[in-house]
């Protein structure tokens, strides 16, 4: 995915979770498996982009990535959650879940 593909994604209306990883990370591959059920489970609520921080150095900069694994949670280009670290399926979703009913 380009980063102008990304950029448009995280700047829509649509909630977008973005996974900053890198495949050399350890933890960034015990949450890769999270992240795709979260996407599964979520279907239309949320879109979910990878981006490989190794590959999109720019837009780990932009968005202040200093270690992965980073999630976050963006609604029209608004930061709305912010994770560092791995994250259970079940906050994840619960996250998900808690923005998806509002309009924020």
């Amino acid at each position: 995915m380009l980063m102008n593909d990304i950029v448009d994604l995280i700047n829509g209306a649509k909630l977008t979770l973005v996974d900053f990883f890198a495949e050399w990370c350890g933890p960034c591959r015990m949450q890769g498996p999270i992240i795709d059920s979260v996407r599964t489970s979520m279907g239309d609520t949320v879109e979910v982009v990878k981006v490989d921080v190794d590959r999109h150095q720019d837009l780990a900069t932009l968005y202040g990535v200093r270690s992965i694994p980073t999630l976050i949670l963006f609604r029209s280009g608004r930061v709305l959650w912010r994770a560092t670290g791995v994250q259970s399926y079940e906050d994840i979703s619960s996250v998900i879940l808690k923005f998806a009913g509002s309009e924020i």
